[in-house]
């Protein structure tokens, strides 16, 4: 039998500390699935303005002094309390002005903090320097995104004190590869690497500093958050740049499709619902459909199918398909519309206008409202995420768990989580399209509102379907322990021998490593 492992996830989010998007969601669940199969894992986030208010009364805080290297300005004292994800996950938050005294983890709307260098550098020798002070060394740092992607490279390099942690391996996850940390040249002492490393094998990219590029370079193991994603990322221009270093690094890549928390989202038991349900009594849905319809001030009409949106509304989440294509939808079709979301200035104009334009068929919730989430799974017939991409997504988990078909573009963890339905064996989970296109969305809703219409029963098959579906973060936990084990299996320090220097690379006619 496999000994456990000793865990730390180093990340920017960890819900219900600190969110802004699934990231959070993975840190704050994947843990905790690792707890129950037997490992010993620890996370350290920052400690924003938004985190205080999650923190028990005995959190307290205990000084720690951060050695960062005269590149970066010299030693910074920080403080640390502590909090749990579980009764045997712990959370250490990293308390200085630079985290606490900012109203956004990354910075306003549409724009970074100008110090993010810094900041998610500070995050990431405080949670080394924590490790090498009280002895707990971990066997995986699990790094998450660009903030953390400097962590590979400060052990493979043992530098400053990194040196102390240098025998473990590292898994980098890539959540979102839009997002890379690219900032100018000139900011990349403040991670405590040295000029000689802004090269076109390691942070350079075009000038600049690039610090997921990095990462990629140094992780002994990196994941996407889906199968298809991973593929999308090498083969197409959803590489955002990075295609190539993805492919020099072919054999330490896995996609491994994220889970969903299936106690808070459980039809079965959610006490935000007006009533419950299961696939084999499904009952509860019907009433769910009418509270909302008369929250929304939709007609309640069990007949007409419920189609639900929560989405940020962004480009990025095909938006302006939506709004090419819903107001024929509206036109041509008998349908009704819930939408909860925020986003884009223009894009929340259009869902106001919309519901303005079609009094009793649309509800447009601009901003956010985690009951109404919840109620918007559970009413709703139909869900619709037409995304651009989609690295993993979690809505059309909790979609098929909830009893509302999926109507998706097949990219990313919608084509992994959606089995596309087959109208001559009423087989599937839901409805897909491909072109990104209004045309292609138009047609896939009116596909499936025919489906509603003439093929009742085969509704009620996928239905069935989709809520018998394991989404759980057991089947996840699973593959990053085999993540975790090859990391260490075909570490750097292990394949090589030696330190990892630019240097032995030469020697070694470029390690794999």
């Amino acid at each position: 039998m496999d000994k456990p492992l000793k865990v730390l996830f180093i990340a920017p989010e960890c819900a219900p500390f600190a969110k802004v998007g699934g990231l959070a969601d993975v840190v704050g669940a994947l843990p905790k699935a690792l707890a129950r199969r037997g490992h010993a894992v620890r996370v350290v986030i920052p400690l924003y303005r938004e985190t205080a208010a999650h923190l028990p009364q005995d959190a307290g805080r205990r000084p720690l002094r951060v050695p960062l290297g005269p590149r970066a300005g010299g030693d910074a004292d920080v403080g640390l309390a502590q909090a749990r994800l579980a009764p045997d996950v712990p959370v250490c938050f990293v308390d200085h002005p630079v985290y606490g005294d900012r109203p956004f983890i990354y910075g306003p709307p549409g724009a970074d903090y100008g110090d993010n260098v810094y900041r998610f550098s500070l995050l990431c020798r405080a949670a080394l320097q924590l490790c090498a002070e009280d002895g707990n060394r971990p066997d995986i740092v699990h790094c998450h995104d660009w903030t953390t992607a400097m962590i590979p490279a400060v052990l493979k390099l043992r530098n400053g004190n990194g040196a102390a942690l240098a025998g473990a391996a590292t898994v980098l996850t890539i959540h979102n590869i839009g997002y890379q940390g690219v900032y100018p040249a000139a900011d990349l002492p403040q991670t405590g690497l040295g000029y000689e490393h802004l090269t076109p094998w390691e942070f350079e990219y075009y000038g600049k500093l690039n610090l997921l590029k990095g990462g990629i370079r140094y992780a002994d193991r990196i994941n996407t958050v889906s199968p298809t994603h991973l593929r999308e990322i090498l083969e197409h221009p959803d590489g955002m740049g990075l295609a190539a270093d993805l492919a020099a690094r072919r054999y330490a890549l896995r996609g491994i499709l994220n889970g969903i928390d299936d106690e808070t989202w459980n039809p079965a038991a959610d006490p935000l619902l007006p009533a419950v349900y299961t696939a084999d009594e499904p009952a509860g849905k019907t009433v769910c459909k009418a509270a909302l319809q008369e929250q929304s001030g939709l007609a309640v009409d069990s007949r007409v199918p419920l189609f639900g949106i929560v989405s940020r509304l962004v480009r990025p989440k095909g938006v302006e398909l939506l709004r090419d294509a819903l107001p024929g939808v509206l036109r041509d079709m008998d349908v009704q519309l819930a939408v909860l979301g925020s986003g884009d200035a223009d894009i929340e104009s259009f869902f106001r206008d919309l519901e303005t334009a079609w009094p009793g068929r649309v509800s447009a919730h601009i901003g956010f409202s985690n009951p109404l989430s919840h109620r918007i799974e559970a009413g709703s017939d139909f869900f619709l995420m037409p995304s651009l991409y989609e690295p993993c997504g979690l809505n059309q988990m909790y979609s098929l768990r909830y009893g509302a078909l999926p109507v998706v573009r097949a990219v990313g963890g919608l084509a992994d989580a959606v089995e596309n339905y087959d109208e001559r064996r009423g087989t599937g989970t839901g409805f897909m399209f491909h072109d990104a296109t209004p045309e292609a969305l138009y047609n896939t809703i009116g596909w499936a509102v025919s489906t509603w219409h003439d093929r009742p029963a085969h509704i009620r098959a996928l239905r069935r379907a989709g809520m018998g579906k394991d989404f759980s973060w057991r089947h996840a936990a699973g593959d990053y322990e085999r993540l975790y084990r090859d990391a260490l299996s075909s570490s750097a320090l292990k394949r090589c021998g030696r330190r990892w220097t630019r240097a032995g690379r030469r020697r070694n006619g470029g390690c794999r490593y």
